[in-house]
């Protein structure tokens, strides 16, 4: 699958337009070779970010998005990806995202059930769509759950685990085969 396509199917999951997809297109180079500014994060941003990745894609009959090391992955794509308003909103969508939950539950995200950090990202993604459906997309910024969710499955796919343990994959196709027999349950190809 070519990046362009993956690309055009995450926005199309997550109801919106690819945050960074330019930069990903172009291999996150810097414009202008104007080096863009980076974003710490902590152990514990990235153990959150581990914890929502796998919360949005947990383990089943593959691994989750938490075995995929998708948090990490995540703050390198923010860091050389995405402009500095988007670092921003990222980065400080980790705290927002902590708050719904103590407001939502009393408890901090990373002490939280499953059960409610499904719910409580269940809220969040309704109120990203929601968002993104009645914003203009010259004025307001992106949601900061739009990104982790892409992020998410950007990131997830892409990753060994995910394109060998989720998706069915071979290495080096021997030949084209133009139809392929599909039976329900079987794994999308990577």
């Amino acid at each position: 699958m070519e990046r362009r396509e993956l690309l055009k199917m995450i926005a199309l999951l997550t109801g919106g337009v690819m945050i960074g997809g330019n930069a990903l297109l172009t291999g996150c180079s810097p414009e202008n070779g104007k080096m863009k500014s980076k974003l710490v994060f902590s152990p514990q941003d990235i153990d959150f970010l581990d914890e929502v990745a796998d919360t949005i894609l947990p383990a089943t009959k593959s691994p989750g998005a938490k075995a995929a090391k998708v948090g990490s992955w995540m703050t390198v794509m923010v860091n050389d990806c995405y402009e500095e308003k988007d670092q921003k909103i990222f980065k400080e969508g980790i705290d927002q995202l902590n708050q719904a939950c103590e407001k939502m539950y009393g408890t901090a995200f990373m002490k939280a059930s499953t059960v409610q950090r499904l719910s409580l990202l269940t809220a969040m993604d309704k109120e990203a769509k929601e968002y993104q459906s009645k914003k203009n997309h010259d004025a307001l910024p992106a949601h900061y759950f739009t990104m982790m969710k892409q992020l998410t499955l950007l990131g997830y796919f892409t990753s060994e685990i995910g394109c060998t343990k989720a998706l069915r994959y071979i290495a080096v196709p021997g030949r084209f085969q133009g139809t392929v027999p599909y039976k329900k349950g079987d794994k999308a190809w990577a």
